[in-house]
């Protein structure tokens, strides 16, 4: 299950990795509603709030359902049903939905059936492998490609680090006794592959603008449709972080840094480790400027890899190695 996610561009810089063509093809960002509420985060967790994309026609029906925004929202959904005064009185977890049975349960059926779809994004998510000495985490993202570069304010298109685009479901709830609305939305997991035994659900992950489009027109795709695009995939990155990303208190750089297994599990391990840090911490407002040459797919060999350059983590520990710690502008959210 996914029940920690890391994103941690600056409001602007996530609107300008959301560009999109709307239909006429014409090169959009989507437009930030209550950006003042977006705060980005390298630990995040249930109940906090995430940014996602959904349709402008939620909000206003004479628009073009192609058009997309961007919104914070709660994570855990609670249903418009819900009639209890606080939404921390859910009796059970809604921070997750799994695919075989959101259109059976109540919590999510409602609100899928009315096309409230969502895209929520993030750097990537975290999972966690049983050992014998305890759990490691892991950090799990989309490959990056080779021409993933800094990225510098001015640039007609995003270059940097590509989001993780999963799947969701949302729902708009108001206090009984009145009150503002509270948007919240749910993951939609799926099984994952096989390949992988340290993990049995996984995010449903929207691979490609066209996947993106569907599930987010209601208007014009319809739900047994857009569910067809909940897929298992094995299109995804991961590396070893260190256990400080284990508690929720602790939202810093640290969390997704990566790790030698096999060697202290400390960030400090390796040199690269240390400057990776920096280069995220002088980042933590900017864009990353996280970059691959090659990245594995899903593979039970990355684990038992003996040369770090042929993992993700190391690969990603090679580039940044040569990258020194460039001094990231800073943009208010």
């Amino acid at each position: 299950m996914c029940g920690r996610t890391a994103c941690s561009l600056a409001a602007d810089n996530l609107r300008r990795a959301c560009a999109y063509r709307d239909r006429g093809g014409r090169r959009r960002q989507p437009e930030w509603i209550r950006a003042e509420r977006y705060r980005p985060s390298y630990n995040k967790g249930p109940q906090s709030s995430g940014p996602v994309l959904l349709s402008r026609r939620h909000l206003q029906q004479d628009a073009d359902s192609s058009e997309r925004v961007l919104m914070d929202m709660r994570w855990g959904l609670v249903p418009s049903w819900f009639k209890k005064d606080d939404p921390s009185k859910m009796p059970f977890n809604t921070s997750n939905c799994r695919s075989d049975s959101m259109l059976k349960k109540s919590s999510y059926k409602g609100a899928l059936l009315k096309g409230k779809r969502c895209v929520v994004l993030a750097d990537g998510f975290y999972e966690w492998q049983q050992q014998s000495g305890g759990k490691q985490p892991y950090f799990i993202y989309f490959p990056q490609t080779k021409d993933t570069v800094a990225e510098e304010e001015g640039d007609e298109e995003w270059r940097g680090w590509r989001l993780l685009t999963m799947a969701g479901i949302f729902d708009c709830w108001e206090p009984p006794a009145g009150g503002e609305t509270l948007y919240t939305y749910t993951i939609i997991t799926v099984d994952a592959s096989k390949d992988v035994s340290f993990i049995h659900h996984m995010p449903a992950i929207l691979d490609g603008d066209e996947a993106i489009r569907k599930w987010l027109d209601f208007a014009e795709v319809p739900t047994q449709e857009a569910v067809q695009l909940i897929q298992p995939m094995e299109n995804i990155a991961f590396h070893p972080v260190s256990t400080f990303v284990n508690s929720i208190r602790n939202n810093t750089p640290e969390c997704l840094a990566p790790i030698k297994l096999g060697a202290k599990k400390e960030v400090k391990a390796t040199p690269s480790s240390q400057v990776m840090l920096g280069w995220l911490k002088n980042s933590q407002e900017g864009s990353p400027q996280k970059k691959e040459n090659d990245v594995p797919r899903w593979t039970s060999q990355f684990i038992h890899s003996p040369s770090p350059k042929k993992t993700s983590a190391g690969i990603l520990q090679q580039w940044l190695g040569k990258q020194g710690e460039p001094a990231a502008k800073k943009h208010k959210a």
